[in-house]
C-alpha cells in the first residue's frame, strides 16, 4: 500500500506539473478593435457547431491563414464553451468540477483570429449561401456543419421519460445530485427504502458507459461516505447492461478482459449480451424477460445525428447524418462540408469513421485544408482516419490504454491519461484548477453538494 501510496503521489505531482506547465504558457497578446467584421472579407468561411470538430477547424484554419487579409473565420454555436467529453464522468463523484470541463471557446477563437456567435441555427439557404441563426442572417462561401450529435433511444418505450441521458455537463451533476437525493431520502426512512432506490442501472458498455459506473462506485464508496456513516454503501448497486459480448467492444480483447476484471472489483455487475426492452418509473425491463427494480436509469447506449439536420435542405440519413463524399463535402455541393458526429463520413479506404472526439479533432485538421484548397482554386484531398488509441479510466487510480499499439493498465495507465488530457485542454485555468484538485485529492476527500436548480 504505501508503494501504491508514493506512486499515486508521483501521479499527482507529474499531472499537476503538466498543468501548471501549460498554464504558465503565455497567451498572444490580441487586440479585439482591430478585428473586422466578418461580413467585410473577401473569403467567408462559416463554421456552425463548437465541439471538438467546429473548434479544431477553426483553429487550423485560422493558423493556416495567420498571413492573410482576404480569409475570415466565424463559428456560430449555441453555447460559448465546448464540452470537453473525456473528462465529462469526473462530475459525477466531484473528481472534476463542472466548469473545468466547460471549456470556452469565444476568448480563445478571438486570440486565434476568428469570430463567434452564440446562437441557434434556424436555417441554411444554399443559393443565398446564407445562415440564419437566432433571427441573424450570417454570409458565407464556405460552410462547415460540425453539429454533433443526439442520444439515440431506437423507440424504446419510457428511456426519455425515465433515464438520465449523457448529453452533456448537466447530465454529470443530476446523476450526482440523483444519488444524493436517494441518500437523504434513506437517511429521512432510517434505511427503510426500498432496494429500487439505490440501485442504479447503466445501460451502454462503451467507454461512456464504463467511466460512469466506475465513478458511481467512487462516489459511493469514497466521495459520500463520510458524509452518510448511517448508510452501508455495499447496499449500493450498480448495474452495467450491454447488448453486446463483452464491454468496450472497441479496444484489445487483453484490455477488456482487465476492464471487466476491474468492474468486479468494484462491485459492478456487468449483464451483457441483454438489451433494455423498457423502462418504467420503477424498473428495467430486459429483452431476455428478467426485470431490474431500480428507479435510477443512466442511459449511455448509442448516438445519432444532430436533430438540427432535419430542418436544413442536405441529403442525410437520421441516424448517421449528413451524406458525405471522400474529402467530406456534403453530397451535391462543393461548398458545404460536413464533419464529426453529425456526418455519416468514410475514411479512404471506406471504413467508417467511428463518432469520437479523436475523430473528430483530425476531420476538422482536414476539413480546414480542404477549404483553404478550394478558396484558392485546388482540389482537396480525401480524409484519412488513423486511430492514435484509446484511453479508459476506471475510477481514479486504473485505466486501459491503448496508444499506438502499445497497452498497459493500472496506476501508470491512469497517470497517463490525466497527463495527456490535461495537456488536451483548452483552458490554462482549467488545466491548473484540474491538478491542483487532483493532487489535493491525494490528502482529503472531496467535498460534494447537492445544487438544486
Amino acid at each position: 500500500m504505501k508503494r501504491v501510496g508514493k506512486l499515486a503521489l508521483a501521479a499527482g505531482a507529474v499531472a499537476g506539473g503538466v498543468a501548471l506547465k501549460r498554464a504558465l504558457e503565455p497567451e498572444p497578446r490580441y487586440e479585439v478593435w482591430e478585428r473586422r467584421p466578418f461580413r467585410d472579407f473577401e473569403k467567408k468561411v462559416l463554421i456552425v457547431g463548437g465541439g471538438f470538430g467546429g473548434y479544431t477547424a477553426a483553429k487550423e484554419l485560422c493558423r493556416l491563414t495567420e498571413r492573410r487579409e482576404d480569409v475570415g473565420v466565424m463559428v456560430v454555436s449555441r453555447e460559448n464553451y465546448f464540452t470537453f467529453w473525456p473528462m465529462l464522468a469526473g462530475i459525477i463523484s466531484s473528481g472534476i468540477e463542472s466548469r473545468n470541463v466547460a471549456q470556452p471557446i469565444r476568448r480563445a477563437l478571438i486570440r486565434h483570429g476568428a469570430s463567434f456567435r452564440r446562437a441557434e441555427l434556424e436555417a441554411v439557404d444554399p443559393q443565398q449561401q446564407t445562415v440564419r441563426a437566432s433571427a441573424a442572417t450570417i454570409p458565407y462561401d464556405h460552410l462547415v456543419l460540425a453539429l454533433g450529435a443526439s442520444p439515440a433511444y431506437f423507440g424504446i418505450p419510457g428511456v426519455e421519460e425515465h433515464a438520465i441521458s449523457i448529453r452533456g455537463i448537466s447530465a454529470g451533476e443530476e446523476i450526482r445530485n440523483r444519488v444524493i437525493e436517494r441518500y437523504e431520502e434513506t437517511t429521512l426512512a432510517r434505511g427503510e427504502v426500498p432496494d429500487s432506490k439505490l440501485t442504479f442501472v447503466v445501460i451502454g458498455g462503451g467507454a461512456t458507459g464504463v467511466e460512469t459506473a466506475a465513478e458511481l462506485h467512487t462516489l459511493v464508496r469514497k466521495t459520500l461516505a463520510p458524509d452518510y456513516p448511517n448508510i452501508d454503501p455495499r447496499r449500493v448497486r450498480i448495474v452495467l447492461v450491454d447488448a453486446n459480448p463483452e464491454v468496450l467492444k472497441e479496444i484489445d480483447p487483453s484490455l477488456r478482459k482487465l476492464a471487466r476484471k476491474k468492474l468486479a472489483q468494484l462491485d459492478v455487475e456487468v449483464r451483457n449480451n441483454v438489451r433494455a426492452r423498457e423502462i418504467t418509473a420503477e424498473k428495467v425491463v430486459l429483452n431476455d424477460g428478467t426485470e431490474i427494480l431500480s428507479e435510477n436509469v443512466i442511459w449511455t447506449a448509442g448516438s445519432r445525428a444532430s436533430e438540427s439536420l432535419a430542418n436544413l435542405p442536405f441529403d442525410h440519413d437520421e441516424r448517421r447524418g449528413l451524406a458525405t463524399d471522400a474529402c467530406l463535402r456534403v453530397r451535391g455541393y462543393t461548398n458545404v462540408w460536413g464533419i464529426g458526429d453529425c456526418a455519416a463520413n468514410t475514411s479512404s479506404d471506406g471504413s467508417p469513421v467511428p463518432p469520437n472526439a479523436q475523430a473528430a479533432v483530425q476531420m476538422g485538421r482536414a476539413v480546414a485544408r480542404n477549404v483553404l484548397a478550394a478558396l484558392d482554386g485546388r482540389e482537396p484531398e480525401p480524409f484519412t482516419y488513423r486511430s492514435a488509441g484509446q484511453l479508459v479510466e476506471i475510477g481514479s487510480e486504473y485505466a486501459v490504454n491503448d496508444v499506438m499499439g502499445l497497452k498497459f493498465s493500472g496506476l501508470l495507465a491512469s497517470l497517463f491519461w490525466r497527463a495527456t488530457y490535461l495537456y488536451k485542454l483548452e483552458s490554462p485555468q482549467s488545466r491548473l484548477r484540474i491538478g491542483l484538485d487532483w493532487f489535493l485529492d491525494l490528502f482529503t476527500d472531496p467535498a460534494v453538494t447537492q445544487i438544486r436548480r
